[in-house]
């Protein structure tokens, strides 16, 4: 019987449990996976302490890649033996599992099972930040937080190719190092610095046309002093605690500034843009523009102790647990 990191309760990482669960034959529109790595994401934290509640017992992870053992009656977008990834999907963390087959994208022979699981969440997301939530092109000026984190590696890239000048921010001088190799023009230490001043002086008191900060309550309302009017405040993330209530005159006070905080539920809900977007991160993935750095590995079963490590921000670039 496969394993899974299970939870009935929601608490810290110790509420993490490897269990035995039946999974059962693939239904219509499923297929099961045999799953070779999983991605581990902040969102995981999240739905595992409550802050994003789900259903209990609730088996975490909302990506992995692996192999098609079977699928349902009626499927033919994938057979036996394909080499799938997937978002969108929760219950990741499991040896095998049942998939809807409207999340699963055929991998390409040229993307290892680790690098997909390390990077689709997390590339994706990245895709519809660049492109989509405010498209990024030559002459604009960025702010990212969290540079050297997984999303943050693969978003500096990403844009330094799209011709943008990347301010990377850090919390340490290693991280530093790292985000200026994976395309920032700048980085700054955050817990050193004043990293407002910092930016307004990078861009000779102009400020950046968008921020995408994906911390939350530490850097807000900093984030917002760094755009120039006009600007675009991204939040897509909060790992230091949600950000607290916005007036809605302080984006006019400010600059006749944008908020917004995207998600993939929305952006990546139809297949459509799964697809679109899932194409864009392989083209960048086999030319070489994105880089992914594996940081850690963990089992499966030692899931705990990745949420700790990645809690206490002692990962640098993508976590992967391998069943």
């Amino acid at each position: 019987m496969p394993k899974v990191i299970r939870i009935e309760r929601h608490g810290g990482p110790e509420v993490l449990q490897w269990v035995d669960v039946p999974i059962g034959a693939p239904g219509p529109g499923e297929a099961r996976v045999r799953q070779t790595a999983v991605g581990l994401n902040f969102v995981d934290i999240y739905q595992r302490s409550g802050l994003y509640p789900g259903t209990l017992p609730l088996i975490l992870g909302g990506e992995g890649a692996g192999i098609v053992e079977s699928v349902g009656p009626g499927v033919t977008d994938v057979r036996s033996g394909d080499r799938v990834v997937y978002t969108g999907a929760n219950g990741a963390y499991a040896e095998e599992r049942l998939v809807p087959v409207d999340r699963l994208v055929k991998l390409p022979d040229g993307i290892d099972d680790r690098t997909a699981a390390a990077s689709f969440l997390k590339g994706t997301t990245v895709q519809y930040l660049l492109h989509r939530t405010f498209k990024v092109a030559p002459g604009h000026t960025i702010l990212l937080h969290a540079a050297a984190g997984g999303v943050g590696l693969i978003a500096g890239q990403w844009a330094k190719a799209l011709g943008a000048t990347v301010i990377g921010a850090v919390g340490s001088d290693e991280k530093r190092e790292i985000a200026m190799k994976n395309g920032c023009d700048h980085v700054i230490n955050y817990r050193s610095e004043d990293w407002v001043a910092r930016v307004r002086e990078l861009t000779a008191g102009a400020g950046v046309d968008v921020v995408y900060d994906s911390v939350g309550k530490d850097t807000f309302p900093g984030s917002l002093d760094c755009l120039k009017p006009l600007g675009m405040f991204v939040s897509f993330g909060n790992s230091s605690g949600l950000v607290p209530p916005l007036e809605m005159r302080t984006l006019q006070q400010k600059g006749s500034l944008f908020a917004t905080r995207p998600t993939s539920v929305h952006y990546l809900a139809r297949r459509v843009d799964l697809v679109a977007a899932a194409n864009a991160l392989f083209a960048v993935l086999t030319d070489g523009t994105v880089k992914v750095e594996i940081g850690q590995t963990f089992a499966l079963k030692d899931a705990a102790e990745a949420h700790r490590a990645l809690e206490s921000r002692r990962t640098v670039g993508a976590t992967i647990l391998l069943p």
